[in-house]
C-alpha cells in the first residue's frame, strides 16, 4: 500500500459521515420497468485479455462497480470481495477500473490486476480499464447502465468511483447505490435477496 493510499485510507470514514450527513442513498426502480435493450448482448473484455459475455450471466444478480485504485473508497475492494464470497451462487460482481474521477485509476491493467489480488485478493472479475462517465467514449456496459431508452428508466452515470449498479436475474437494472453506501449495508444485502419477477 502506498503512502497515499495509506492517508486515504485513514479518512475513509470522514467519507462515510459527510455522505450520510447529506443522505446520499439509492435509486430504486419500484415500478419494474423492463430494460429496452438486452444486458446479455454486452461484452466487455477483462483486464486478463478475456472477453467477457454477459449472456454467461443469465439468471444471477450482477453488481457493476466503477471502482479506482487511489480512491478513498478503495477499501470497499475488500467489502466487495466478501459480498462475492458470500453470494457467489446467485451474485456476480464487475469491478469496472476507470480513471475519471480525479485521476484516482493511473494504473494499467497488468497493474490494476495485481493490486486488487495482493491489496485485497480480489477473485471477482475485474474489466479492461475504461471511461465510465457519459463521453463518445464511454463503455457500451456504461451507456446501458446510464441511457434510459437501452435500461428502460435510468440516466445517471456514476458520480464518483464505486458507485453500484445492480442488475436482476432477468437482465433488468433494479437499483442504484450511491459510492459512500457499503458493500455490506443492509440496502445491498436485501436488494440481491429480492427475487426478480420471473415472468
Amino acid at each position: 500500500m502506498t503512502a497515499r493510499q495509506f492517508i486515504l485510507k485513514s479518512i475513509y470514514p470522514v467519507f462515510q459521515l459527510i455522505n450520510k450527513i447529506f443522505k446520499m442513498n439509492m435509486q430504486v426502480n419500484n415500478s419494474g420497468i423492463k430494460a429496452n435493450a438486452s444486458f446479455y448482448d454486452l461484452e466487455m473484455k477483462q483486464n486478463t485479455g478475456e472477453v467477457m459475455k454477459f449472456q454467461t450471466l443469465k439468471n444471477k444478480k450482477v453488481l457493476v462497480v466503477n471502482t479506482a485504485s487511489d480512491c478513498g473508497y478503495t477499501s470497499q475492494y475488500d467489502g466487495l470481495q466478501k459480498l462475492y464470497n458470500e453470494n457467489k451462487e446467485d451474485l456476480v460482481v464487475l469491478a469496472f477500473p476507470a480513471n475519471d474521477f480525479g485521476q484516482q485509476e493511473k494504473k494499467d491493467d497488468n497493474a490494476i490486476e495485481e493490486f486488487c489480488r495482493v491489496n485485497y485478493g480480489v477473485t471477482f472479475p475485474v474489466m479492461s480499464k475504461s471511461i465510465v462517465v457519459k463521453s463518445r467514449e464511454q463503455n457500451e456496459v456504461f451507456s446501458w447502465l446510464t441511457d434510459k431508452v437501452k435500461n428502460g428508466w435510468n440516466e445517471d452515470a456514476p458520480s464518483w468511483n464505486f458507485c453500484k449498479y445492480l442488475v436482476d436475474e432477468k437482465g433488468n437494472l433494479t437499483h442504484i447505490f450511491a459510492a459512500a453506501i457499503e458493500p455490506s449495508d443492509d440496502k445491498i444485502l436485501d436488494a440481491i435477496k429480492e427475487k426478480a419477477d420471473l415472468e
